[in-house]
């Protein structure tokens, strides 16, 4: 029995990694829902020009996600066996790859804004809406790259508390300055993008100063380099599957009204908020099992696990609640737009239906993260999009489900992925010991 207690991590130390997290997490959403109900107030048109812009920006961070979540795999298991060093140096590495790529999807995304927007939305006002913001927001995608990586190695050696101030300050300047810009200096839909970039290039500049602080070599390593693109390349093939499903879920919705789409970014908004919040706990799963196989603890790992489930689901449960309580209220806050506010509740109870799932799901995509299981995750998130979500997006678009068939896809997607992690993670297989996999 004594040895099940030493196995067993305390919930102090839990609750110390994921608290801080969860407002680092949830300051970027944050923010978007405070840019969105700003938006929202000049009427449903630029909504949905947001809506259909954030959903292209938004492509930047999911699809280079390996700059955060793979960082901090790596880095745990090298502080875990005690090479404190290294892991920062694991940081430095992720930085230089965050803005050599940074600096590509400027160039890129210039070019592509316009037939990309069109694709999605058609010809007309919501695509020309789009690129505009989406003109001005890239310019912030280095400096997004560049927190992630910072986020990747801090959460790595176990310190969530500067990331928080720097995320903090970031973005509470932006969420001030978004409102004088769109409504105070009559920028509108452009003022807010302009804020987005404001708050990224903050963010930054202080990880930039914290890395700078460890007195590490900032040199460029190929080695190191190559193997962090190794175990993005699995990370990356997995967010492109999230992505085809959100960017057909945005473009059937923006096929079927305006007042759909501006709905459909709402909920979505609120979906994207509450999952960062339940990934602090996936923050705090990633660094205790990577650090508990960096330093030989394969039993522990694999408790922790079990642990960190439960309470994954009871913050779900307690989320659902919380927004079925909120139903009628909240949406007020974001507009009041008729045609937006009718469709909401198409999509709002499959969002709080789904919240003890998502509880699940996210807090065991940490534990595998931590444990370095890329090549699994893709997998099952591939499986789960192929034969869940868009099978049943694209039949609500041919047979005009609407959002109910849109939110029934993303219902699918999540019960796929839930039941392949918990058979994984019951399997033992991902806990490989070792600073290095």
């Amino acid at each position: 029995m004594a040895e099940r207690d030493q196995e067993r991590v305390p919930a102090r130390r839990v609750i110390g990694l994921a608290a801080p997290a969860l407002v680092v997490l949830a300051a970027e959403p944050l923010y978007v829902l405070v840019d969105t109900a700003v938006v929202g107030h000049l009427g449903a048109l630029p909504l949905a020009g947001l809506a259909l812009g954030g959903v292209l920006f938004t492509q930047v961070a999911t699809q280079l996600t390996f700059l955060s979540y793979g960082t901090t795999a790596r880095t745990a298991r090298l502080f875990g066996a005690g090479r404190r060093p290294e892991a920062v140096e694991e940081g430095v590495q992720a930085t230089w790859l965050a803005l050599a790529v940074g600096a590509l999807v400027i160039l890129l995304g210039q070019l592509l804004a316009g037939p990309a927007a069109r694709l999605l939305a058609g010809e007309g006002a919501v695509a020309d809406n789009a690129v505009a913001w989406l003109r001005i927001a890239l310019f912030g995608a280095p400096f997004v790259l560049v927190t992630m990586a910072g986020n990747g190695w801090m959460r790595g050696v176990q310190d969530t508390a500067r990331p928080l101030r720097y995320v903090l300050v970031g973005n509470g300047i932006s969420a001030v300055l978004c409102p004088v810009l769109v409504h105070g200096a009559h920028w509108g839909l452009e003022g807010s993008a302009v804020a987005n970039v404001i708050a990224q290039v903050l963010s930054a500049g202080l990880f930039f100063k914290a890395l700078r602080s460890e007195r590490v070599s900032l040199r460029p390593d190929r080695h190191r380099m190559r193997a962090q693109l190794g175990l993005g390349r699995d990370l990356v093939l997995r967010s492109l599957a999230f992505q085809a499903c959100f960017l057909s879920a945005a473009s059937v919705a923006a096929r079927t009204s305006v007042g759909a789409l501006g709905a459909h970014q709402v909920v979505l908004q609120l979906w994207t908020f509450l999952a960062l919040v339940l990934d602090s706990l996936a923050i705090a799963a990633q660094s205790i099992v990577g650090a508990a196989l960096g330093a030989q603890r394969r039993e522990q790992a694999r408790r922790f696990a079990w642990q960190v489930t439960l309470y994954g689901l009871w913050f779900g449960v307690l989320l659902g609640v919380v927004f079925a309580a909120l139903s009628g209220p909240l949406p007020l806050l974001f507009t009041d737009d008729r045609a937006v506010l009718d469709e909401i509740p198409h999509a709002w109870w499959f969002f709080v239906a789904l919240q003890p799932v998502a509880g699940v799901v996210f807090a065991l995509d940490g534990v595998l993260l931590g444990a370095g299981d890329a090549r699994f995750l893709r997998t099952a998130t591939l499986a789960s999009a192929a034969f869940g979500f868009l099978p049943l997006v694209w039949a609500s678009y041919a047979f005009g489900w609407g959002l109910v068939g849109i939110w029934s896809g993303l219902s699918a997607f999540m019960v796929l992925r839930l039941v392949l992690v918990l058979l994984r993670t019951r399997s033992g297989e991902w806990a490989r010991v070792g600073a290095v996999w």
